[in-house]
């Protein structure tokens, strides 16, 4: 294993032989560290915390320590990354408290850049963008391949849609639905469909089309949200997507961005 002699790594800590530990990195007990995963340098973490394959850690990133959640007494709580993700300089993901489920979890495959914090019992899913400054209040998730821009705040326990993308600078106080683009005016708005976004993924015209006339029935300024769902349901032609949207928002507990 490489392993940077001025590196600290407990006695109580698991490092495959392929991982790759650099300067002045800190590892703490109940770490796990995967195969071919490398922390640069300055990286810090403490457990317990679980990490896949494949990872990259850049330097002054801070992984698995305690969340500023003041409910928190130091109960055993955890931390989970997948496979395959890119944390980048002076990321900070806490751990979980007994009060969200004690797992703050992020899948595979995520970029997240520069100064994005990830706090406690949240939920990043696979795929996912967070651009720089993005934060991620309590309990929030972030479903499959959505994208949230440069210094946005999402609000704790909302949801980001999977293939959404939120613009920069957002302030996210309600749910941002699947396949959608919104953004920030005063507060953020639903825009229309990611049509761009859905394109390179290879979704079909037809859901695109039908993802349009939903979210154009959804922005109807003299429609309350269950109209609009129940003029979804009799003029938009189903598809596997608008039903996604739909189960997000029956789904939901803080309202989406309209």
């Amino acid at each position: 294993m490489p392993l940077h002699a001025s590196a600290i790594v407990h006695p109580g800590a698991r490092i495959d032989p392929t991982a790759d530990i650099g300067p002045y990195c800190i590892v703490g007990e109940e770490v796990e560290v995967g195969p071919h995963t490398r922390l640069v340098a300055h990286v810090y973490i403490e457990g317990p915390t679980w990490i896949g394959e494949g990872n990259l850690f850049y330097p002054y990133s801070s992984v698995g320590v305690a969340g500023q959640d003041l409910k928190y007494q130091g109960e055993r709580a955890e931390t989970r990354i997948g496979n395959r993700n890119r944390v980048r300089e002076f990321v900070t993901i806490h751990r979980g408290t007994k009060g969200g489920g004690a797992l703050t979890s992020i899948g595979d495959e995520n970029l997240l850049m520069a100064y994005v914090h990830v706090a406690h019992d949240c939920h990043v899913r696979s795929g996912c963008v967070l651009a720089n400054g993005v934060t991620l209040g309590g309990h929030v998730t972030i479903e499959d391949h959505a994208v949230v821009g440069a210094f946005s705040g999402v609000h704790q326990f909302c949801r980001v849609g999977i293939h959404a993308m939120v613009g920069g600078y957002s302030v996210i106080t309600r749910d941002v639905l699947p396949y959608s683009l919104s953004g920030v005016e005063r507060e953020a708005r639903l825009f229309s469909e990611n049509k761009v976004g859905l394109e390179r993924r290879g979704f079909s015209e037809a859901a695109i089309r039908s993802l349009h006339k939903a979210f154009r029935i959804l922005r109807a300024p003299k429609l309350n949200t269950t109209q609009a769902l129940e003029r979804i349901a009799a003029e938009v032609e189903p598809c596997q997507e608008v039903a996604e949207v739909v189960r997000f928002i029956q789904s939901g507990e803080r309202g989406v961005v309209k």
